[in-house]
């Protein structure tokens, strides 16, 4: 797949197969989640890798719109130091994880986390430590209609000056 197709059919899916993910392919989707650009190259993030589904359960109680969360195979936490562009490097960081999931046929939903009101509990629970901010939490599995990759028109508002 080339990248633009990549970018033109990445979707948001909250409905997925129970199949596992090779751990090989979700180390790669993390990799990719560590290249991100960001600020003064300061790579504030910690990724956390969440398979068992008790845990998968846990946060998707404890969040308003992820229940999703715990259907997937897997969940990868996005945590970043408070540093002055924490939020920009985690959310760039958010991207390439879902657009890396894409390049794997895999489904991912984005879950936000910056200043909700759960984030603290979900950093305990994923053995955050050190003051990091949740970013976002990125479900991830192989999903249960793959017909959802199909290109759809963009909302296209721009000017060229």
């Amino acid at each position: 797949m080339d990248g633009l197709e990549m970018l033109y059919t990445r979707r948001s899916v909250r409905q997925f197969r129970s199949d596992p993910i090779p751990m090989a392919m979700v180390e790669k989707i993390v990799k990719a989640g560590g290249l991100a650009a960001t600020a003064r190259n300061v790579q504030p993030w910690e990724f956390v890798v969440v398979q068992d589904a008790a845990v998968r359960a846990r946060l998707a109680g404890l969040t308003e719109n992820g229940k999703f969360i715990a259907i997937a195979p897997i969940c990868i936490g996005v945590f970043c130091e408070e540093t002055k562009y924490y939020l920009e490097d985690g959310s760039a960081a958010t991207e390439n994880l879902l657009l890396a999931a894409r390049y794997f046929g895999l489904g991912s939903c984005w879950v936000a986390g910056d200043k909700k009101p759960y984030a603290g509990e979900i950093a305990a629970l994923c053995g955050v430590v050190g003051g990091k901010r949740l970013i976002s939490l990125v479900a991830l599995g192989w999903p249960a209609d793959p017909s959802v990759f199909r290109e759809r028109k963009a909302k296209m508002d721009h000017r060229i000056l």
